[in-house]
């Protein structure tokens, strides 16, 4: 039946049809809730997939890749990490042209298309386009941290920030840019890395035209327009228009700063800080000017900088209409307008 695509067993729930019975079985415990595969280890509890959750235990990684020799705990992580080596990008958008490695990021591109966002929270009514972003985002109102480190005891809601995580003890990059060398501990921080090749700006605001790598820097730019703050603090009653700015403000009341610099020792309430302070010790400025040749350790300076030579101004004033090339530049303008308006 694999091969003829035959599905003759049907599910009476909801009438989705099945090749063999055991799948069958596997998708009726949606509609019964039920969770009969118990792991003897951590006592969590599965529909179908305990022999999966048990590698987490075990270290075993059985599918290697034979060309870089990394091993993956399931065959269909193994398939999804080959596209890295044949460039293949099957999976083509009909709307616009463009193509991915992977299904998974078509339907999440598509989205982009159709604004669809099908998996809504029921505790905040939040709307996601994956289901795996709704249950990653539900971690925020149940507070479990499930997924703890080994190495320092710490403890994360997703399994992905753990993997993150550990790459500060390990020190694994595993995310190598084909185009530079450069590496990187998440793929998401590789993925933003390759628009600097490719120049590539796909997210446009609506509102002023300006245009992102990313659909989540369009999101938080958005608010600008909309004045929306919607990350609330529970201790001061302070809003916030990105949830990492929440984050980093309510160190202020609790006083922790997770991220060491293991050279000099210095904590730091983000990451992103202790790696912009890290290049206090490696002198590396990978951020280089293509019009002067100039280099930066960071990539907002670069960015910045090169406003000197494209005479971009995006910081406008709403009460002259005065532009900037700063954000700083524009709040300093602004108090002038301040203290008229109270003479």
């Amino acid at each position: 039946r694999s091969h003829t695509g035959e599905k003759p067993i049907q599910c009476l729930e909801c009438r989705k049809c099945f090749s063999s019975k055991s799948t069958l079985i596997s998708h009726q415990a949606i509609h019964t809730g039920e969770r009969p595969h118990k792991c003897l280890d951590c006592g969590k509890s599965y529909k179908s997939d305990l022999a999966k959750h048990q590698a987490i235990h075990t270290g075993e990684r059985p599918h290697k890749c034979l060309d870089c020799g990394k091993s993956f705990l399931q065959r269909s992580y193994l398939v999804k990490h080959q596209v890295v080596h044949s460039g293949e990008r099957p999976h083509k958008c009909l709307d616009c042209g463009k193509s991915f490695k992977r299904r998974s990021e078509l339907v999440e591109h598509q989205a982009v298309h159709t604004e669809e966002r099908p998996h809504k929270c029921l505790d905040c009514g939040k709307s996601f386009i994956r289901r795996s972003k709704l249950v990653n985002h539900q971690a925020i109102h149940t507070g479990k941290r499930s997924h703890k480190c080994l190495g320092c005891g710490k403890s994360f809601i997703h399994r992905s920030s753990l993997i993150n995580h550990q790459a500060i003890h390990t020190g694994e990059r595993p995310h190598k840019c084909l185009d530079c060398g450069k590496s990187f501990l998440q793929r998401s921080y590789f993925v933003k890395h390759q628009v600097v090749h490719s120049g590539e700006k796909p997210h446009k605001c609506l509102y002023c035209g300006k245009s992102f790598i990313q659909r989540s820097d369009l999101a938080k730019h958005q608010a600008i327009h909309t004045g929306e703050r919607p990350h609330k603090c529970l201790d001061c009653g302070k809003s916030f228009i990105r949830r990492s700015d929440l984050v980093e403000h309510q160190a202020v009341h609790t006083g922790e700063r997770p991220y060491k610099c293991l050279d000099c020792g210095k904590s730091f309430i983000r990451k992103s800080d202790l790696v912009k302070h890290q290049v206090v010790h490696s002198g590396e400025r990978p951020h280089k000017c293509l019009d002067c040749g100039k280099s930066f350790t960071r990539r907002s300076v670069l960015i910045k900088h090169q406003r000197i030579h494209t005479g971009e101004r995006p910081h406008k004033c709403l009460d002259c209409g005065k532009n900037f090339r700063e954000r700083s530049h524009l709040i300093k303008h602004g108090r002038i307008h301040t203290v008229s308006k109270l003479l």
